[in-house]
């Protein structure tokens, strides 16, 4: 079982998730020329970046990977797509991402849960939690049939469910306090001391609530691909019942 990640830029890796999934992962590069696959292999993972979703002349590699995150979304591979990843599904599903009109939202942030976030496998139990966020555009329509799940005081759609298994997330969970005082430093952010303290401080907090998410999608990825496994095994074994003997 192998987990498809879609990296950016080398200063937004997968961070904390590389050690909470718990699963190997084939981390594909674009910005080193490494081409997009058509399709993720057991689970996909998009990371975030400094794009905007729309920018495809400066990063021509995003209309694939728009296209990567449809066909798993319709195929119902697992799927966890991350702030730039969050707003590339949105906009491959039909939904809308635009420049954000109340400005950056950037630190350690409140995220709020909906009801539908309840009964969802990876956000059940997610009350009112921290979440690490730097972003400037936002995700301003869902695609059609997408579930809201949690939300937030500067912009709304923090995070949504879509299809059978594909989950997307406006904010960073697994940005560490030393990848965020990465993107912090020579931002110009008259704050970035007091931020980066702010998200040094919360750590242990966001890890508590983030790294139950991340295992329950390394779980959903397991159980998918031994219910794959299944299946081809029983489409042999019917396969060898039915064919006619040499």
């Amino acid at each position: 079982m192998r987990i498809t990640v879609i990296e950016h830029e080398a200063e937004a890796g997968l961070g904390h998730l590389g050690g909470w999934l718990g699963l190997p992962c084939d981390v594909v590069r674009p910005y080193l020329g490494e081409e997009i696959p058509e399709r993720a292999r057991d689970g996909l993972i998009v990371l975030g970046g400094e794009a905007a979703a729309w920018e495809d002349e400066r990063f021509p590699w995003q209309p694939a990977t728009r296209d990567l995150l449809r066909r798993s979304v319709d195929d119902g591979t697992p799927t966890l797509a991350i702030c730039l990843g969050a707003q590339l599904m949105t906009m491959a599903c039909g939904g809308t991402v635009e420049r954000g009109g109340a400005g950056l939202e950037v630190g350690a942030c409140e995220v709020t849960a909906l009801p539908a976030a309840a009964s969802d496998p990876l956000l059940s139990g997610v009350g009112t939690a921290v979440a690490v966020q730097y972003h400037r555009d936002a995700i301003t329509r869902l695609p059609d049939g997408a579930v809201p799940l949690l939300t937030g005081t500067r912009y709304p759609h923090q995070a949504y469910r879509l299809g059978r298994a594909a989950w997307a997330v406006q904010f960073h969970p697994e940005a560490t306090p030393e990848i965020f005082a990465a993107w912090t430093s020579g931002s110009g952010l008259a704050d970035e001391r007091e931020l980066n303290d702010a998200v040094r401080t919360a750590a242990a907090e966001m890890a508590a609530t983030w790294r139950p998410m991340t295992e329950a999608f390394a779980r959903i990825v397991t159980e998918g691909a031994r219910t794959a496994d299944s299946d081809v095994a029983r489409i042999v074994q019917e396969t060898a019942r039915t064919a006619d003997p040499v």
